[in-house]
C-alpha cells in the first residue's frame, strides 16, 4: 500500500513538473525571448538546458513508475478491453508525443542559439514547445481521470 502511494506520488509529481515546466517556458519564456526582450542568449540556453533535463528526467520516472503501476494494476485483458485500460494507453502516447516535442524544439532552440540568435530561434520552437504544453496538460487531464475513477463512468 505504501509503495503504490509512493510510486503514484512520484508519478504525479513529475507529471505536474514536467507539464508546468514545457507550459512556463512555452507561453512565458518564449515570447519573451520572440519579442526581445533578453540581451543575450545566455539565460535562454540556460533554461532551455534545465528544461532539456527536467524533461528526460521525468521522462525516465514516469516510464519507470507508470510501467510498475500499470504492472501492479492491469492484465493485458484489462488493459486492452477496459476504459480504464484504453485511457492508461493514451496517457503512454500521450507521454511519447511530449518527449519527442520537447526534444524536438530543445534541439531547434539550441542550434538556433548557439549561432547567437535569440528572436528567429525562440519563435521556430515556440509552436513545438506550445503544442508540447497542450500535450502535458491532456496528460494531467487523462492522469486525473484514471485517478478520479471517473474512466468507470466513461465507455469508449
Amino acid at each position: 500500500m505504501v509503495e503504490t502511494f509512493v510510486t503514484q506520488t512520484l508519478h504525479l509529481v513529475f507529471g505536474a513538473l514536467w507539464a508546468g515546466s514545457v507550459f512556463y517556458v512555452a507561453f512565458v519564456v518564449l515570447p519573451l525571448a520572440r519579442d526581445g526582450e533578453f540581451n543575450t542568449t545566455k539565460p535562454l540556453e540556460a533554461i532551455a538546458g534545465k528544461l532539456t533535463t527536467i524533461s528526460r528526467v521525468s521522462a525516465l520516472v514516469l516510464l519507470l513508475t507508470g510501467g510498475h503501476l500499470a504492472q501492479a494494476r492491469y492484465t493485458s485483458e484489462s488493459l486492452f478491453g477496459s476504459t480504464r485500460g484504453h485511457l492508461v494507453l493514451l496517457m503512454v502516447a500521450l507521454w511519447l508525443l511530449l518527449a519527442t516535442l520537447v526534444e524536438i524544439g530543445s534541439k531547434r532552440l539550441e542550434s538556433g542559439l548557439n549561432g547567437k540568435k535569440l528572436r528567429e530561434p525562440a519563435a521556430d520552437a515556440l509552436g513545438l514547445y506550445r503544442a508540447a504544453a497542450l500535450v502535458g496538460i491532456a496528460l494531467l487531464v487523462v492522469g486525473g481521470a484514471i485517478t478520479t475513477n471517473l474512466a468507470a463512468s466513461i465507455s469508449l
